[in-house]
C-alpha cells in the first residue's frame, strides 16, 4: 500500500480547512442579511443559467453534485418560498421543468453581493493577483477536465 507524503497530507488538510472556513463565513454573512443558504444560491444560479427553457431536477443534481433527496427537498422549499416554478413535462409523468420566478431572480441577485464580499475579503485581501491566478491554476489540476 502506498501512503501519501506529509506534504500531500498538509495540502489536503489545508484544502479541507479552508473550504470549511470559507463556507461557514459565507453562510454566516448570508444569514446575517436574512438571506437563504448557499445551497439555495447555487440552485438559483443554475436555474437562472438554464434560461427560459428551465432545467430538469436531474440536471441540477449533476451540476451541483448534490444527492437526489437534497435537491428535491431544496426545490420543495424554494417552491413554497415562491422562488421557482415547476412545470410538468408532457411525455414524462413524473418529470418537471424548473424555472425561476421574478422573486427567485431578485433573491439570487440580493445574495450575490454578500457572497462576493466574503470571497473578496477572504481571498483577494490575502493573496496578490498573481498568487490568486497561480492558486486557481493549481487547483484546476484536481478537478475533472480542469473545471472548477
Amino acid at each position: 500500500m502506498t501512503y501519501p507524503k506529509p506534504e500531500t497530507i498538509a495540502v489536503w488538510t489545508s484544502l479541507v480547512s479552508a473550504n470549511k472556513i470559507l463556507l461557514d463565513d459565507i453562510e454566516d454573512a448570508l444569514k446575517s442579511e436574512g438571506l437563504p443558504t448557499l445551497h439555495w444560491y447555487d440552485l438559483l444560479l443554475e436555474i437562472e443559467k438554464a434560461g427560459e427553457d428551465g432545467i430538469r431536477p436531474f440536471e441540477l443534481r449533476k451540476r451541483l453534485l448534490l444527492p437526489q433527496y437534497g435537491v428535491s427537498r431544496l426545490l420543495e422549499r424554494m417552491a413554497k418560498a415562491g422562488l421557482i416554478n415547476r412545470q410538468d413535462v408532457e411525455d414524462d409523468g413524473r418529470g418537471h421543468i424548473i424555472t425561476l420566478t421574478q422573486k427567485g431572480q431578485e433573491t439570487r441577485k440580493a445574495m450575490w453581493p454578500v457572497y462576493a464580499g466574503v470571497l473578496a475579503q477572504s481571498i483577494e485581501q490575502r493573496f496578490t493577483e498573481s498568487e490568486t491566478a497561480e492558486f486557481a491554476h493549481l487547483l484546476k489540476k484536481l478537478t475533472p477536465l480542469g473545471n472548477i
